[in-house]
C-alpha cells in the first residue's frame, strides 16, 4: 500500500502507522501524532487518531506554534483543557 501523503518523506504503510500509534515507543508515537496533526487534512486526522489520543499527548508534542495554538483552541471548544 502507498505511503499516506502526510508522510511523503517516509515509507510507512497504514498498518505500520497504526502499529506505531498502538505501540509502546513514546518517541515514535509523539513524532507521528505531531506529523499527522501538522500535515494531514482534517478529514484524515481522525482515521488515525482519537480526540483522547490528541489530549493525552498534546503537552508533549513538538508542533509549529500556529498548529499547536489552533489545536489547543479546538480542544478547548470541544471541552478539553490542555496545556501547550
Amino acid at each position: 500500500m502507498k505511503t499516506p501523503y502526510f508522510l511523503w518523506d517516509y515509507d510507512l504503510t497504514d498498518a505500520q502507522i497504526h502499529a506505531i500509534l498502538k505501540g509502546k515507543n513514546e518517541v515514535e508515537k509523539r513524532w507521528l501524532i505531531g506529523r499527522i496533526l501538522t500535515h494531514a487534512h482534517y478529514k484524515d486526522i481522525f482515521k488515525y487518531l482519537t480526540v483522547s489520543d490528541i489530549v493525552r499527548y498534546f503537552s508533549r508534542l513538538s508542533l509549529p506554534k500556529t498548529v499547536k495554538s489552533a489545536w489547543q483552541r479546538a480542544l478547548q471548544v470541544w471541552g478539553y483543557h490542555v496545556q501547550p
